[in-house]
């Protein structure tokens, strides 16, 4: 009998052992949403009471696109805490900027710019909070060189490993088609951006303060057809995304009613069909924001 009984205790114990948690469960649902979809993905979630976490691909490295945006906001603030420059400066507005390979300039062409009204502002001046404004909420390309030129792009990923990013690289302004030639691209990882998203949702980033101001304006993204797509209205994402030809990313920080906030990162690349893409991570979205509520 003592025998009979030690041997259901032990298969009961290999059972529990081997059955997948509510995490791996969870990792597998995504598995399955996004191989539904041709392109390379990667996800990074943390939960920031709980500390549980989800990891896919996370090292893997993607071209930043305007994820990179966040960076240079996060340098802006670190400068200005440091008093070498102030939010209400006045920046004058301009459409010429040099490329980092060889110094020669170039200009951006509204055409291809999401946000286009601050090309009529040219030789005008504007504040260096407006012009941050823009380059997180809608991406402007415009507003992203100039605030870029101001802060040094060499600052920016300096600031990202002062951090513990080891691997998001910020070597450049938007549309620098030479460097793009030679390959000199801005790229990030899920892991590193889901590492600067953390701190800011924990007030660490910077400041107390600052961190909370960078949330005001995250909340404030015109751009929401990913993270929080398929979440209910009363759920506030504070994010910032990228696009580029097969490339979709979506980055930021959960806040649900109750107070609980999570941290989650979708990066993707070599999709053949990005809108199929996007729907699909969207679903990933859901998927991780029913787990947290579960």
């Amino acid at each position: 009998m003592t025998t009979r009984i030690a041997i259901v205790i032990l298969a009961s114990l290999l059972f529990t052992c081997n059955k997948p948690t509510s995490l791996e469960l969870l990792k597998q649902q995504i598995e399955n949403e996004l191989a539904s979809v041709e392109g390379t993905f990667a996800v990074a979630f943390k939960d920031l009471q709980t500390g549980d976490t989800l990891l896919l691909n996370e090292h893997e490295v993607f071209h930043a696109a305007s994820t990179m945006k966040t960076p240079v906001m996060m340098e802006v603030y670190k400068q200005a805490e440091a008093g070498n420059l102030s939010l209400t400066d006045s920046i004058v507005v301009k459409n010429e900027f040099h490329s980092i390979v060889d110094g020669s300039t170039y200009q951006l062409d509204l055409g291809d710019d999401s946000e286009q009204d601050l090309y009529t502002a040219v030789g005008r001046k504007s504040t260096l909070a407006a012009l941050m404004y823009d380059m997180i909420i809608v991406s402007s390309n415009l507003a992203t060189n100039i605030v870029i030129e101001l802060v040094d792009a060499k600052k920016v990923t300096q600031t990202m490993r002062d951090m513990g990013a080891k691997d998001i690289q910020v070597l450049r302004g938007v549309e620098d088609s030479k460097a793009f030639e030679l390959g000199m691209n801005n790229t990030t990882t899920a892991y590193d951006l889901m590492i600067i998203f953390e701190q800011i949702g924990k007030g660490t980033a910077v400041s107390k303060e600052a961190s909370d101001d960078m949330i005001r304006i995250l909340l404030d993204q015109k751009f929401n057809e990913m993270i929080p797509a398929q979440l209910p209205e009363n759920v506030k994402v504070a994010h910032k995304t990228g696009s580029i030809t097969g490339v979709r990313h979506d980055s930021g920080i959960i806040f649900l009613p109750d107070g609980k906030k999570y941290v989650l990162v979708l990066l993707s690349k070599n999709m053949s069909n990005p809108d199929a893409g996007v729907e699909a991570m969207a679903k990933v979205s859901k998927l991780i924001y029913d787990y947290v509520t579960r």
